[in-house]
C-alpha cells in the first residue's frame, strides 16, 4: 500500500524543514581542528558506517579513551580488535572505501561525526602502535577524513542516555544465549551464559 504522505523530492523535503541553520553549516570542516580533535581524543567509542555489496553495516568500536589515534588534520587510525570474525566492516571497506564514523563520550552531550574513506592496512609498527594487553590488533583502518562535524545535544538530551537513571539491568532483556538458543535448539543457553564472563576476560583482546 502507498503511503500518500510519504515525502519522495528533495522540494517537498526542504518544504517541511527550510532552510538549514548557519550554524550548523559553518561547523563543518574539511580536516580536524585542534577544537575537533580534542573530541576524538576523548572518545572510548565510535561507530562506523560502511556499505557494500550486501547493502549497509554499522559496527561499534571502543577502547580506552584516545585508542582512535589522530596522525594529523586530515587522518584518523582505528584498531580493529578481535570479534566474531564477521569482518562486514572490512569486507565492505575493501570493495568501497566510504565510511562514517559517529564518536560518543560518556556524559558528553555532542557527537562528533567524521564522513572518509578507509583503508585497511597490516603495517606492523603501526599495529604495534596499538598494543593493549600485549595484544596488537590484527588491522588498523586508516581514515582519510573527507568532512567533520559535530552534532548538538538535542537527541541525547532526549535520550537522556547518560543519565544514571535511564540505565537497565542486564537481566531485563534477553540474555545471548537464549538468543541464541532460538535459533539453534542444541544450544547450551545456560551454559554459555555462564561461562560468557570468563571467556570475554580471556578474549576481550
Amino acid at each position: 500500500m502507498t503511503d500518500p504522505h510519504a515525502v519522495t523530492t528533495m522540494e517537498a523535503l526542504e518544504g517541511i524543514y527550510g532552510e538549514p541553520a548557519h550554524r550548523s553549516l559553518i561547523k563543518e570542516l574539511d580536516h580536524i581542528s585542534d577544537h575537533y580533535r580534542a573530541f576524538i581524543e576523548a572518545a572510548p567509542f565510535v561507530v562506523i558506517a560502511s556499505v557494500g555489496e550486501e547493502g549497509l553495516d554499522c559496527s561499534p568500536r571502543g577502547d580506552p579513551a584516545g585508542f582512535v589515534h589522530v596522525r594529523d588534520d586530515k587522518t584518523v587510525q582505528i584498531p580493529d580488535r578481535r570479534g566474531n570474525n564477521r569482518i562486514d566492516t572490512l569486507r565492505n571497506i575493501v570493495r568501497d572505501p566510504r565510511v562514517s564514523l559517529l564518536f560518543l563520550i560518556p556524559g558528553i552531550g555532542e557527537t562528533l561525526r567524521i564522513n572518509g574513506r578507509a583503508e585497511i592496512t597490516t603495517a606492523p609498527d603501526l599495529c604495534a602502535t596499538f598494543t593493549i594487553n600485549g595484544k596488537s590488533p590484527a588491522t588498523v583502518l586508516n581514515v582519510s577524513v573527507e568532512r567533520v562535524y559535530f552534532q548538538c545535544q538535542k537527541a541525547l538530551a532526549r535520550s537522556r542516555l547518560w543519565a544514571p537513571e535511564t540505565q537497565i539491568e542486564r537481566n531485563r532483556l534477553p540474555s545471548t544465549g537464549t538468543i541464541i538458543k532460538a535459533l539453534d535448539e542444541a544450544f547450551d543457553a545456560a551454559a554459555y551464559d555462564a561461562n560468557y564472563p570468563e571467556h570475554m576476560a580471556k578474549t576481550i583482546y
